[in-house]
């Protein structure tokens, strides 16, 4: 019996096991010589991964707007973080923004920007814009009658979680049953 209550403790936590955590900087850290713009590059941020910043007491991590960000603006924190092994988990998809509020730090480089996109298990890698960058004008040109394209669905991911999740509850279920 015991065996298959731990068979399904561990079923029931195989879905989270997609989610993958990012130590920002690698083994480095968040440190004020550390190159975030070449970090990013290529690394796909999805809805439930998590970044864990780690630093030492001259340091701090500040999630800021993106004109905090470009301005490196350390006076409007939207979430600010002191405890020198911070994890964020990455919760809704779109751009975010990370400073070091330290003076001089964040126009020295010590600032990362990302871009969260939605779980799914077949979408393709979207790398994050690199710092400075700017993303083109979707309006159409003028007279077109085009409409916006439709936000991006999370339904493939939703329904590979939730089956997941079923196959192991029925799973876990009969093997206590047969126990």
């Amino acid at each position: 019996m015991a065996f298959a209550v731990a068979l399904l403790v561990l079923l029931l936590a195989t879905p989270a096991a997609y989610a993958e955590q990012y130590t920002v900087g690698d083994g480095a850290g968040w440190t004020s010589t550390g190159d975030y713009t070449t970090w990013v590059e290529g690394k796909t941020f999805t809805v439930g991964d998590t970044l864990l910043f780690n630093y030492d007491s001259s340091h701090r991590v500040d999630e800021v707007s993106k004109s905090d960000y470009d301005n490196c603006n350390t006076g409007n924190a939207l979430k600010s973080h002191s405890d020198g092994n911070t994890v964020i988990t990455l919760s809704n998809t779109g751009s975010m923004y990370f400073i070091c509020p330290t003076t001089g730090h964040c126009s020295g480089g010590m600032k990362l920007a990302i871009n969260v996109v939605a779980a799914s298990g077949n979408s393709p890698s979207t790398p994050s814009p690199p710092s400075g960058s700017t993303t083109p004008s979707e309006t159409p040109p003028s007279g077109s009658t085009s409409s916006p394209p439709p936000p991006p669905s999370g339904a493939p991911s939703t329904m590979n979680n939730g089956l997941m999740l079923g196959f192991s509850l029925v799973l876990g279920a009969v093997l206590a049953i047969m126990s």
